[in-house]
């Protein structure tokens, strides 16, 4: 029997859509091992954070409580989830393969000094993994040697669980610190009334043939609003400095794959098609007909996007009276 213990990602009391779509994986896997999939919870006054993951289906909750974990420093993290592997008696720990999961997994495979797999996409019965290689233009099945574990789950990949209550446990273990710790100094974060783009059900996407920042808020925001959609970017975009990084789409950005995706003058280079390949409809507006975006879309409009958009943008608002 194999254990199978989750990182649960949290702010501000809030569970990502990511925390619940790691908990789906690892259920896969511990069903696989013959064992239990446990939530763990670290940071500072969790107590309503263990709660709602309670009800995310896995079998059991622990929460870490304590100020030395409250900002999820990686250094601090990653040996701290090691106690409490190792108290729960979990070979194998999964994490979301966000920005927070990538950080904290390889730390925690040194530390356990455990095979570790990134962006798994499947689980196979004979306990081999699938994930995806150069920019997901092929996929690799994988097998980890050893029998300690670290693997992070495309968020993509696995649908959202939830389930029945489950039990919460506090564990009476102090938070590890290294001999030469990380500092928390302040965080800055970018607020919105938008949807947040890696759990929207749409995205606006905006890339180099915007110009500049500016069309980003006169041309491509009204039509995120009319749609109730979040706004992401290519590379070529965030890299010109039209908007910042965190609205990036791709393989080195986010993943995303939500019910609608428009491309607004993105080409649809291999790099920026790993991070939304997989959404349900994709809409490309491009004056260029042979750009590649086009290639993947389901739904394509070649014209100019400074008059393609906002023409849209009225029709939708029209439809939403």
């Amino acid at each position: 029997m194999s254990n199978v213990l989750v990182y649960a990602e949290h702010a501000h009391g809030h569970l990502p859509k990511a925390t619940a779509v790691a908990v789906s994986a690892a259920k896969k896997l511990a069903t696989i091992g013959g064992g239990q999939t446990i939530l763990a919870v670290l940071g500072s006054g969790v107590g309503d954070v263990a709660a709602a993951a309670a009800r995310l289906g896995a079998d059991k909750v622990v929460t870490v409580d304590n100020a030395a974990v409250a900002h999820a420093l990686a250094d601090v993290t990653a040996l701290t989830l090691k106690a409490v592997a190792e108290a729960v008696g979990a070979s194998t720990v999964v994490f979301a393969a966000t920005s927070k999961g990538r950080d904290i997994a390889p730390r925690l495979a040194a530390a356990m000094d455990a095979a570790i797999a990134s962006d798994v996409t499947e689980f196979n019965p004979d306990g081999t993994m699938v994930r995806p290689m150069n920019a997901g233009s092929v996929f690799a099945t994988v097998e980890l040697v050893g029998e300690k574990k670290v693997i992070s789950v495309r968020t993509t990949a696995f649908d959202a669980a939830s389930g029945p209550g489950a039990p919460v446990e506090a564990l009476s273990i102090a938070p590890v610190t290294p001999a030469k710790p990380a500092r928390f100094v302040s965080i800055e974060e970018t607020k919105s009334d938008r949807p947040v783009l890696t759990e929207a059900s749409r995205v606006v996407s905006g890339g180099r043939g915007l110009k500049n920042g500016e069309n980003f808020t006169t041309v491509l925001a009204p039509l995120c609003d009319a749609l109730g959609a979040a706004m992401g970017a290519s590379r070529a975009a965030v890299d010109a400095g039209y908007v910042p990084n965190d609205l990036q789409v791709g393989q080195t950005g986010k993943v995303v794959a939500p019910t609608l995706y428009i491309a607004v003058g993105i080409s649809g280079a291999i790099q920026h098609l790993a991070g939304m390949k997989d959404s349900k409809v994709i809409v490309a507006i491009n004056k260029d007909a042979e750009a590649p975006i086009f290639q993947v879309a389901d739904y394509g409009l070649v014209a100019d996007l400074f008059a393609a958009v906002p023409e849209l943008t009225d029709k939708v608002k029209a439809l939403a009276k």
